[in-house]
């Protein structure tokens, strides 16, 4: 269990998902920021205090490969762990192609999501 509240941005356009992750960061310690678009994100500045940002692979305009490119782009170097419901061949390599911490398939074992979110966030707090 985190013992603060590291901020944990979460980018789902399916509105259960995002409630669902956020009630299981909450519950683990962690304090979860949520949109529903990759856009979203870019304009609430919010990925600068993220220690930890989870995409999920197909959103509405964006995808979450673009959103982490983008990310890279504009300064951000917290981890980054996708999820998908629609893994297809190409899906994996191009996340491990845009520096993917882990990846998750629809629906995926809250604790190892949680393992996973934890040793994001501890490999994070270690960089300079």
């Amino acid at each position: 269990m985190a013992n603060r509240r590291e901020n944990v941005v979460v980018v789902d356009d399916d509105l259960g998902m995002n409630r669902a992750i956020e009630n299981l960061l909450d519950a683990a310690g962690f304090r979860a920021l949520t949109f529903r678009s990759g856009e979203a994100l870019l304009e609430s500045g919010a990925a600068a205090s993220a220690a930890c940002v989870v995409l999920d692979v197909h959103l509405d305009r964006l995808s979450g490969f673009e959103l982490r490119r983008r990310l890279l782009q504009a300064g951000s170097t917290a981890p980054v762990i996708f999820i998908t419901a629609y893994e297809d061949p190409g899906t994996r390599a191009e996340a491990q192609n845009v520096g993917a911490h882990a990846f998750f398939i629809k629906p995926f074992p809250g604790r190892h999501f949680l393992d996973a979110i934890t040793a994001a966030v501890s490999s994070y707090e270690g960089e300079d």
